[in-house]
């Protein structure tokens, strides 16, 4: 890979060539010099190498003779045949691949060009700290730790802090954001439990950015991590928000008739106002369908209500799964979650038609799941005094090849196929719990128990159980097979970058369909096959592919 330190990539030359360069020490975003590999003046770790979304490719000088070089050889000469010539492009980058080969390789690299100097056994004793280290408790800030440490070990999104130019991705006048400090010290936390040589790191500056952000999360009180993990997720995308002025866009009433085409055309609406590597990770789309149920009115079909339906399609971040008496599997906690519910009473819903508050059914469905899908299980309730306590049931959740065809009701997209990586718990009462998480190593494919500052081995007999009551946000990657030249098939979480211009990458369509995303768009509109220009700065990256056999 040429020379394993801090660097930029070449845009002109050797494709593979890098140029040593000054790296972002700071979590201040200042530029320090570059001093090898390891601490930079400041206490700081360096960055790795990072790269941009160009790539180049080897292309023919052209089809037609008249665009042959001087140079090349004539069929028959020296009784052989034609040489193409061929010459270095720069293309869109259609994966991100490159990214992720990068920081795979670029960890080990780190390791060992930091341990110059030292013996084997120190450098190797590095390498192996990658990903299982701890982080310090500041005091009850365990949720904060088992969050981190989950989010730490969805590869996509730590390759991306590590391996990818984030900071171009800033933005800077985005005032729902912290114009880039909480995505700078996440950056920075990240590199210290990938690149770090200590086994334990204090997650102070992370904290403090957090705080600005999120006052709620100020002092030291216990809090809950799935509502840390929900505000750190959304103080990320606001930072690395690709659109910089959102236009307002007047929400669409749809009656049914057309699912496919109207749930297209509110993603399409959606990225307008919101693209961002959270947005291309961890979002998905669910349909609400609302049916007026009055006791007035009688349907055609007997049924009550008058027979108006609206249907809205409506992005997601996370599941938050009810639990009842009834829910012995995560299956169940779904099936709960989707199931028709009643509204009456103060929860009357106003129906257009009718125009009056009437009773009414609700009705949530997976439309479309996200790569990254994070399931929270809502073990936490409040009685009708106020009175908070938890649901100890334990629920039994796949590990591996958990199949949601069932309950994803669009036809299209990718196959719903997931497998574990991480799993935040709580375990005690409301008043005296304790967060800890599990997670699975990128490089040795085990489980590791991350109890604040101390990480271990989990006991293989254990690690594929998937039965507890203390399992509280899971983490799945969905598992694509995707199958080389050569007939090889690999897996793949594919994270592909979301934009206005390029329907084929909305989790709706492949290339095949874009006329079905045609048929639902102004007249106005004019689509280019390839275009990514999206009135902004070029976005030149397609999509991100992360290959799950490391």
């Amino acid at each position: 890979m040429g020379n394993c330190i801090a660097g930029e990539r070449r845009t002109h030359g050797r494709s593979d060539a890098f140029i040593p360069t000054d790296t972002y020490g700071g979590a201040d975003g200042q530029r320090q010099p570059s001093q090898g590999m390891g601490k930079t003046s400041r206490g700081r770790l360096q960055s790795m190498i990072r790269v941009g979304s160009s790539v180049f490719k080897t292309e023919p000088f052209g089809s037609h003779a008249g665009n042959r070089p001087p140079n090349e050889a004539k069929r028959g000469d020296s009784g052989s045949e034609a040489v193409t010539p061929t010459k270095l492009e720069k293309h869109k980058a259609s994966t991100y691949d490159h990214v992720h080969q990068i920081v795979n390789i670029g960890i080990e690299c780190y390791h060992r060009n930091s341990s110059m100097g030292q013996d084997e056994c120190t450098t190797e004793n590095a390498r192996q700290l990658s990903g299982k280290v701890g982080l310090i408790n500041l005091g009850n800030t365990c949720f904060m730790n088992s969050s981190l440490q989950c989010l730490s070990n969805t590869i996509p999104l730590t390759d991306y802090f590590l391996g990818y130019d984030y900071r171009s991705e800033i933005n800077h006048e985005n005032f729902l954001g912290t114009q880039g400090s909480l995505s700078i010290s996440f950056a920075e936390l990240i590199k210290h439990l990938w690149l770090g040589s200590e086994r334990c790191y204090r997650p102070e500056d992370f904290k403090t950015k957090l705080e600005q952000f999120a006052p709620q999360f100020r002092g030291y009180d216990q809090q809950d991590a799935h509502e840390l993990l929900a505000f750190l997720l959304d103080g990320l995308h606001e930072d690395l928000n690709r659109v910089k002025k959102r236009p307002y866009i007047e929400e669409k009433d749809c009656d049914g008739t057309n699912d496919e085409g109207d749930s297209i055309l509110a993603w399409s609406n959606y990225l307008l106002r919101n693209r961002s590597i959270i947005v291309d990770m961890f979002q998905g789309q669910l349909r609400n369908t609302m049916t007026c149920r009055s006791i007035s009115k009688i349907s055609p079909d007997g049924t009550f209500g008058c027979g108006h339906c609206n249907v809205k399609f409506d992005p997601f971040m996370y599941l938050s799964l009810p639990i009842s008496s009834h829910c012995k599997t995560l299956d169940d906690c779904l099936q709960l979650y989707c199931e028709e519910e009643l509204l009456d009473g103060d929860e009357k819903w106003y129906c257009p038609k009718c125009e009056c508050h009437v009773e009414a059914t609700k009705k949530i469905d997976l439309w479309m799941l996200p790569p990254i899908l994070i399931i929270h299980l809502k073990r936490f309730k409040f009685s009708s005094t106020g009175q908070r306590s938890k649901i100890e049931t334990p629920i039994r959740y796949s590990t591996n090849d958990w199949d949601l065809t069932e309950l994803k009701k669009s036809s299209g997209g990718s196959y719903p196929l997931y497998e574990l990586y991480a799993v935040s718990h709580h375990r005690g009462d409301v008043g005296f719990g304790h967060y800890t998480a599990h997670a699975k190593n990128r490089f040795d494919g085990k489980w590791y128990d991350f109890n604040d500052s101390r990480c271990q081995r989990i006991d293989p007999f254990n690690e594929n159980s998937g039965d507890d009551s203390s399992a509280y946000c899971l983490f799945y990657n969905r598992v694509e097979r995707i199958s080389n030249a050569n007939g090889d098939v690999r897996t793949n979480t594919i994270i592909r970058r979301q934009s206005t211009n390029r329907p084929e990458l909305w989790p709706h369509l492949q290339r095949s369909k874009v006329n079905q995303w045609k048929s639902v768009r102004s007249d106005n509109f004019v689509w280019k096959d390839g275009d990514d220009e999206e009135g902004e700065e070029l976005i030149e990256t397609e999509s991100l592919s992360i290959n799950g056999n490391t």
